[in-house]
C-alpha cells in the first residue's frame, strides 16, 4: 500500500507542470503580428476631439478570391480637410486594407493590387455578390460618398458606383452625409436584391457643446440622418423607395441595422439601433413597414431610457427556439429575451451581463459560441466615447440557460489589458472550427488584434454555407433548425450582425458531446424548405437551395 501511495504520489508530482502548463493556456492568442497584420487605423490626427474620430471603423470577413480561406478587409480613417487638425496631414489619403488569407496562418495586404484601397473616411462595408457571378463585390459606407466595387473574379475590383446610384447623397440635414452600414436582402421577392443603408448623424465640425464646452458634443446636440432602402431596378440600377415603405425618419442617428423574421411570417423585418434615441423594430406587413419598437419591448434599456445603441445581435441565448437581440450600448447594454408572442423582455440584469459591461462603453458586442458547447457566449470590444479612456474588452460565458460570467481575463491577457476596442468580427480564418476573433482599437499605434482561438476541449462543430437557388437573395436571412439528441437549436443566415461590422458569412455551429448532426431543417426565404438527415460533424459544408450539399471541406 505504501509503495502503491508513493507511485501515485510520484505521478501526481510529475503530472503538475503538465496541469499548470494546461490551466495556463490562453484560449485567445493575440497572433496579429505573426500573422503578418500590419495595418494601423488613424482618426486623421493626433486629438481625440469629435465624434467621427470616436466612432472608430469596422471590419468585414468575406472570402474575396473564393479559394475557401476567409480574407479580412479593415476600414481607416484619413485626414479631413477643415476638421483634422495640422499635424494630421501625414494621415491624407491613408488607405483601407483587404487582407488575403495564405492558407498557412499569415496573411498578404492586396487592397493596392485588387484596386479596393479605398483613400475615403470608410466607416463600414458590406460584402454581397450583387450580380450573381459567384464573386462578393464589396460596398463601403463612408463618410462621404459611398463606394461599391464589383468583383472582376480575377482578384481585382472595378469601382461601379456611379452606374448603381448607390454614392448616396452628398449631404443629409445639411451637412456631409456619414453612413455606418448596409444590410442586403429582397424586400419585395423580385428577386432582385435590395439594401438599406444606415446613416447616423449630421456632423458640424463648427459646433461646441454647450453643455460640455471642454469635450466633444453629445450626440443629442446633432442633427440626425436619414437611413435609406433602395430597390434594385431590371436595369440594375438602385431607387430610393424610403419614404413609401414608412422608413423616412430624417433625424434617426442609426448606429446599426440587423435584419430577420421578427414573427416568424416569411418577411424579413428591420431592427435599428440609435444612438441615444429609442431604437425602432420595422414589421414588413401589408407591403410596407410598421413601426413597432416601443410595443415590442425593444426600444429602450431597463430602466425605460433611450442609450448609445450600436448594433442588434441575433442569436438564441438559452435554446428555446426563439431569437433574442443583444445591444451593447454606452450604459451597460440590453438583452432582450424573445417571449414568444410577439414581445421581448430585457433581461441584461438578470441574465449576469450588466454587471460586466456597465460603464465600459461597449461597441462590437456580439454572440461567439467560443468553446463550441452548443450555447452562444459574449464578446465585446470596449472604450469610452467622450474621451480616450481605455476599458477592458469582455468575455461572458454562457451557462446554457442564457445567464453569462465575465471569464475573459481568465482566459487570456488581451481581456486583462485595457484597450479602447470599436469594430469586433468573429471568424474562423484557418477552418479549425474554433472561432477566432478581429479586433479595431483607436488607442495606441492603431494595430487591431487578431485573436487565435486555442480553448482545448473536444467538443464538436458543424459549420454552413448557404446559397440561394438563384443568388444569395433567398438565402439572406434563411432560418436554420438544428437538431441533436435532445437538443434543438435555431440559427439565421445574417452576417451582418455587429458594429460597423460583418462577421464570418458562414453559420458556425457548436454542438458539445454530439458526435452527429440528427436533422438539419432550412427555411428559405423564398418561403421553401429543405431537411438535411445524419450530417458528419467537425467540417464545413456549402448547401445550395434545391441542389443539396454541393462541397464538403
Amino acid at each position: 500500500m505504501t509503495r502503491m501511495i508513493k507511485r501515485w504520489g510520484l505521478l501526481l508530482f510529475l503530472s503538475l507542470p503538465l496541469l499548470v502548463a494546461a490551466q495556463n493556456q490562453e484560449a485567445f492568442v493575440d497572433v496579429t503580428k505573426d500573422a503578418g497584420i500590419g495595418f494601423k487605423y488613424n482618426f486623421g490626427d493626433n486629438t481625440y476631439v469629435n465624434i467621427v474620430e470616436s466612432s472608430g471603423s469596422g471590419i468585414t470577413i468575406f472570402d474575396y478570391n473564393n479559394d475557401g480561406l476567409m480574407d479580412i478587409f479593415l476600414m481607416n480613417g484619413t485626414y479631413l480637410e477643415g476638421i483634422s487638425t495640422e499635424d494630421g496631414k501625414k494621415f491624407a489619403n491613408t488607405p483601407d486594407a483587404l487582407y488575403k488569407n495564405n492558407g498557412d496562418g499569415t496573411f498578404t495586404n492586396v487592397a493596392e493590387q485588387a484596386g479596393v484601397d479605398d483613400r475615403h473616411w470608410t466607416m463600414a462595408a458590406g460584402a454581397i455578390d450583387l450580380d450573381k457571378d459567384g464573386f462578393e463585390d464589396l460596398y463601403l459606407l463612408n463618410y462621404g460618398p459611398n463606394v461599391f466595387y464589383h468583383n472582376n473574379g480575377d482578384g481585382t475590383f472595378t469601382d461601379i458606383t456611379e452606374k448603381l446610384g448607390l454614392q448616396g447623397p452628398e449631404e443629409l440635414n445639411g451637412f456631409t452625409k456619414l453612413s455606418i452600414g448596409v444590410s442586403f436582402w429582397d424586400y419585395n421577392n423580385d428577386e432582385l436584391l435590395d439594401c438599406m443603408v444606415g446613416n447616423f448623424l449630421a456632423f458640424d465640425p463648427e459646433y461646441i457643446s454647450t453643455q460640455t464646452p471642454g469635450m466633444m458634443p453629445h450626440p443629442s446636440e446633432y442633427k440626425g440622418q436619414a437611413s435609406f432602402l433602395y430597390e434594385q431596378q431590371t436595369d440594375g440600377s438602385f431607387k430610393d423607395v424610403t419614404r413609401e415603405n414608412n422608413l423616412y425618419y430624417p433625424d434617426s442617428k442609426c448606429m446599426g441595422l440587423t435584419i430577420f423574421d421578427y414573427d416568424n411570417d416569411g418577411d424579413i423585418d428591420i431592427y435599428q439601433a440609435n444612438d441615444h434615441q429609442a431604437n425602432y423594430l420595422f414589421i414588413y406587413e401589408d407591403g410596407t413597414y410598421k413601426e413597432v419598437g416601443i410595443q415590442t419591448g425593444v426600444a429602450v434599456n431597463t430602466h425605460g431610457v433611450p442609450t448609445g445603441s450600436m448594433h442588434g445581435t441575433i442569436g438564441d441565448i438559452d435554446n428555446d427556439g426563439l431569437l433574442d437581440i443583444l445591444v451593447g450600448d454606452l450604459r451597460y447594454g440590453a438583452l432582450y429575451k424573445n417571449q414568444g408572442n410577439g414581445f421581448y423582455q430585457d433581461v441584461v440584469e438578470s441574465a449576469g451581463v450588466s454587471a460586466s459591461l456597465s460603464g465600459k462603453g461597449s461597441w462590437g458586442t456580439v454572440f461567439i459560441d467560443y468553446d463550441n458547447d452548443g450555447d452562444l457566449d459574449i464578446i465585446s470590444s470596449n472604450g469610452t466615447a467622450e474621451e480616450l479612456i481605455l476599458q477592458y474588452p469582455v468575455l461572458l460565458e454562457n451557462d446554457g440557460e442564457g445567464h453569462f460570467t465575465d471569464i475573459g481575463r481568465e482566459l487570456s491577457s488581451y481581456f486583462d489589458t485595457k484597450r479602447s476596442g470599436r469594430g469586433l468580427a468573429v471568424v474562423d480564418y484557418n477552418n479549425d472550427g474554433k472561432m477566432d476573433v478581429v479586433v479595431s482599437h483607436l488607442d495606441g499605434d492603431g494595430s487591431p488584434a487578431l485573436l487565435k482561438n486555442k480553448a482545448t476541449n473536444d467538443n464538436h462543430w458543424i459549420g454552413l454555407q448557404l446559397i440561394g437557388e438563384n443568388g444569395p437573395e433567398s438565402a439572406i436571412s434563411a432560418r436554420v433548425e438544428v437538431t441533436y439528441g435532445t437538443t434543438k437549436r435555431v440559427f439565421v443566415n445574417q452576417w451582418a450582425t455587429a458594429y460597423l461590422s460583418n462577421n464570418d458569412p458562414r453559420i458556425h455551429i457548436g454542438l458539445g458531446e454530439s458526435d452527429k448532426v440528427d436533422k438539419l431543417t432550412i427555411y428559405w426565404t423564398n418561403g421553401e424548405k429543405e431537411e438535411y438527415k445524419n450530417l458528419e460533424v467537425n467540417r464545413y459544408i456549402k448547401i445550395k437551395e434545391g441542389t443539396g450539399i454541393i462541397a464538403k471541406q
